[in-house]
């Protein structure tokens, strides 16, 4: 059994907003509230064209997610819901100890084991059945 961490969830660690121009969206975000991308990135396994925005001094991002395709989980989430918030990753510092408490504790998770997110993050997501209705990404960063 992988020992349990003192915390599962050590920050927030970014909110997901699907847009569907990615461009758009960062020319809004710099214009209206000066926020600027520090990465991008076309993750082809999730269908995405992403980039992360920096929040003043914080190490809390926005994570700006445009569709590749009209099959892509993003393009679908668009298409029921209109562009917004699409999830609420947290950072997290043993991936597969957070993964095997949650699923002892009835947690459903989307995939059976972590899968590549951004900058080479191991990620997976918490069903919003069993979190309230949100979509959360479980996040730990690269080494």
């Amino acid at each position: 059994m992988t020992p349990v961490p003192d915390h599962l969830l050590v920050a927030i660690d970014h909110v997901g907003i699907a847009v569907p121009d990615l461009d758009d969206a960062l020319e809004l975000y710099a214009s209206t509230f000066g926020l600027h991308s520090v990465h991008e990135e076309v993750n082809e396994e999730q269908g995405v064209r992403e980039a992360m925005l920096a929040v003043g001094d914080s190490d809390a991002r926005i994570q700006l997610l445009a569709p590749l395709n009209e099959d892509s989980t993003i393009a679908k989430f668009i298409d029921r819901n209109g562009p917004g918030i699409q999830q609420l990753a947290y950072r997290v510092t043993d991936i597969d100890a957070v993964s095997e408490t949650l699923r002892e504790r009835g947690v459903r998770l989307l995939y059976d084991a972590p899968k590549r997110g951004t900058s080479d993050s191991r990620v997976n997501f918490v069903h919003p059945k069993d979190a309230g209705g949100v979509l959360v990404e479980l996040v730990q960063p690269a080494d």
